[in-house]
């Protein structure tokens, strides 16, 4: 706006209009003069957001979306709704008339960071796409944004969780990610408070998050109990190894009440044995954290199987026993390929959960 001449308060009417009134055409956004909002057309300023290609919903309720840009890259978005399935009837006002807008308890949006991923873990489907490219802040944002608008609710901050977690590292895209934080906790009214970041363990950047003045919650990504088992299923491993890692977390400043996460993907007879809980235990002790235990989600080209439920039970249990507050993540979208670990951009799924747009 300084550039352009015009006073900063533009700047503010320009956010609000984007990011919490979700406005997506320059000549809709009329708190500007209407003068104005000619010349920035005419100087090649829009607004877009991701276009949706294709809509898969699963049995559960949890939806995921193919993304792409411009430059023929996608992406893929996870909506999880919670409490009733998501698909309550349509929100109607005193005088019976409907807004248009879905109720729903709360959900959470799975948000990506990068188009494919370049850590290569072996369990996860996105790693077989390699990274094509890290996305803009706009695009990180316009993905949460396409979401809001597909499922017509509108932003509230006690409902709505946002999760780092999609497809590609965040903290290999740092910078933007960072930038798209903020907008999203700005001028879209999403407080940090309700959004968490994942690592595969980038241990220089965890360094930097923790000196943020605004950042989500940390979740790092461990997966292993010693370094010889971790580097064979994260080869991120031999650049920083579990000494490093767990170094960084424990200098994580973490605020009152906060706890870190620690995100362990169990294996079948890879690294869910009642020994590998055990030293899990011994691993993280004395770091204030929980532990989010994820059953293998399969997939294609995967060469992991999924562990019985008794020994994902009895691996919470001795952790639980060890003092470690650990809970089991119940799979989401596991029908569509939208659970952790799944994204790959699959569109061959079951046609009884598939829904194409033109």
């Amino acid at each position: 706006m300084k550039k352009l001449g015009e006073p900063l308060y533009r700047a503010r009417q320009l956010l609000e209009a984007v990011y919490s009134q979700r406005i997506d055409r320059i000549d809709a956004i009329t708190t500007l003069p209407k003068a104005f909002r000619e010349r920035l057309s005419m100087e090649g300023f829009e607004l877009s957001h991701p276009s949706l290609q294709h809509r898969f919903t699963s049995a559960d309720g949890t939806i995921r979306y193919l993304f792409a840009f411009p430059d023929g890259q996608t992406v893929e978005t996870v909506w999880m709704p919670e409490g009733d399935g998501g698909e309550a009837g349509e929100m109607v006002d005193a005088n019976g008339a409907g807004n248009g807008r879905r109720e729903f308890t709360r959900a959470t949006i799975c948000i990506s960071s990068q188009a494919g991923c370049a850590v290569n873990c072996r369990f996860c489907m996105t790693a077989l796409l390699g990274v094509q490219r890290n996305l803009t802040p706009g695009e990180i944002v316009g993905q949460v944004l396409a979401v809001l608008n597909e499922r017509r609710v509108a932003i509230d901050s006690e409902r709505i969780n946002l999760v780092f977690m999609g497809q590609g590292e965040p903290f290999l895209n740092y910078d933007n990610f960072m930038k798209a934080a903020r907008l999203l906790a700005g001028p879209a009214r999403i407080p940090e408070s309700r959004m968490t970041v994942s690592t595969a363990g980038i241990v220089p950047r965890i360094y930097d998050f923790g000196r943020e003045p605004l950042r989500p919650h940390l979740a790092i990504s461990l997966n292993a109990s010693n370094d010889e088992q971790r580097s064979a299923i994260m080869p991120l491993n031999r650049k920083w190894n579990l000494q490093a890692l767990l170094a960084a977390a424990r200098a994580f400043p973490l605020r009152e009440r906060e706890r870190l996460t620690f995100e362990y993907v169990l294996l079948a007879e890879t690294n869910d044995s009642p020994e590998d809980a055990r030293a899990l235990a011994r691993l993280i002790r004395g770091i204030r954290a929980k532990v989010n235990l994820i059953a293998l989600n399969p997939g294609p080209e995967i060469p992991f199987g999924t562990p019985a439920d008794e020994r994902v039970h009895q691996f919470q249990q001795i952790l639980i026993h060890g003092g470690v507050p650990t809970f089991i993540r119940r799979p989401r979208g596991r029908d569509i390929f939208a659970a952790c670990g799944q994204l790959k951009r699959t569109v061959e799924t079951d046609s009884s959960s598939l829904v194409s747009l033109p």
